[in-house]
């Protein structure tokens, strides 16, 4: 295990079509058959369903731009959270609303990728605080100008247009009720565009290579919690975070229950790495974006998903199609009832395009 301590430093639809995960809202949904007590406690914010003694999942109904879906996992003395949220303002809602569950305090933030609806509220923890990632997250956030690249790039020229849309709805609205609805979307909106105009990419403080563990005392003794990185796959830099007693993954964009943003995978890796997580010995893997799942075979079907876009993709290309013909054409529908966002032919523009230059660059 490699550890290093380093410093702090400083409507447009086919952006976010049904088989891309970069939703800034996390899913409140659970599955038939999650082996929880079935708890669920409702903040202002987030809801916190109860997985095992200590250990909570976190999704978000809110209009607010929350991100993904966290896990926090509660210990005698502090608390380790997983992911930190898509805004400042997200965070502070997290960390109030998080009180709910307990009155300890954070002290651990893992970033299971640098994408920046995982990572943007890093910039509201202090000091005492030891925000956690692979040591390419800290790269990307501290050198790769992460606010002028994708996926954030999208997001933010989205952000404008997303508010002019609604402007213009609300001004061609008769309903009352609708239109009331409507405004009150503007106003989260516009507070959410807000937030993104004061962004501080903040990298980890505390960075890993392959492995490493956090002991957390609990009333039963020492919490295990394992930080793996098994390979590269949606990011060169995935964390999975693993609790060895409890039995639980939670494995980030790495793997979810609806396909994933692809604009930064590597996708023959990603196949070897879902190899890897299959490998760990979990009952319940709660995931970056969708809903707490058990059985690894939903891995093998992700892993069908894939390989079906790489080789329909290609062929596509292969008969003269762009990357935004590709994009309208591909059809994954086969794949539909393990993952039911797909609803038609189609695939996220970015990931495509970014398959285009993954061929070629395999291709050299």
């Amino acid at each position: 295990m490699n550890r290093r301590i380093c410093a702090f430093a400083a409507v447009v639809a086919f952006a976010f079509l049904a088989v891309c995960s970069m939703d800034v809202h996390a899913s409140p949904q659970s599955v038939a058959g999650a082996k929880s007590s079935g708890a669920v406690i409702s903040g202002k914010v987030y809801s916190f369903e109860k997985i095992a003694d200590g250990v909570y999942y976190s999704t978000s109904s809110s209009l607010m731009a929350t991100g993904g879906n966290h896990t926090i996992i509660v210990g005698d003395h502090d608390v380790f959270l997983v992911d930190a949220g898509a805004t400042a303002a997200a965070g502070r809602a997290l960390l109030e609303d998080v009180k709910l569950i307990t009155d300890k305090p954070v002290r651990w933030v893992v970033n299971t990728h640098f994408h920046w609806d995982h990572t943007n509220a890093n910039s509201i923890f202090g000091p005492e605080v030891q925000i956690i990632g692979h040591e390419f997250v800290r790269h990307a956030i501290a050198d790769l100008d992460i606010i002028h690249r994708e996926p954030l790039k999208t997001a933010l020229a989205n952000m404008p247009v997303q508010v002019e849309a609604l402007k213009k709805q609300i001004s061609d609205e008769k309903d009352t009720a609708k239109r009331s609805a409507l405004e009150k979307q503007l106003a989260a909106k516009q507070v959410d565009w807000d937030e993104f105009k004061m962004l501080k990419p903040t990298p980890p403080t505390l960075t890993y290579s392959s492995r490493m563990s956090i002991y957390q005392s609990t009333n039963q003794g020492s919490r295990e919690i394992q930080l793996l990185f098994l390979g590269r796959g949606h990011t060169p830099g995935d964390t999975v975070v693993y609790l060895p007693k409890e039995k639980i993954a939670c494995s980030g964009d790495l793997m979810e229950t609806q396909p994933a943003y692809m604009g930064d995978a590597l996708f023959d890796e990603w196949l070897k790495t879902l190899d890897a997580l299959k490998e760990l010995d979990f009952t319940t893997d709660l995931p970056g974006h969708g809903v707490p799942f058990h059985d690894k075979a939903l891995i093998t079907s992700y892993q069908g998903y894939l390989r079906d876009f790489m080789t329909k993709s290609a062929d596509l290309r292969k008969q003269g199609m762009s990357a935004e013909e590709v994009a309208q054409k591909v059809d994954l529908t086969s794949h539909s009832a393990d993952f039911p966002q797909i609803k038609g032919p189609g695939a996220e523009i970015r990931g495509v395009r970014h398959y285009f230059e993954w061929m070629d660059e395999h291709a050299r």
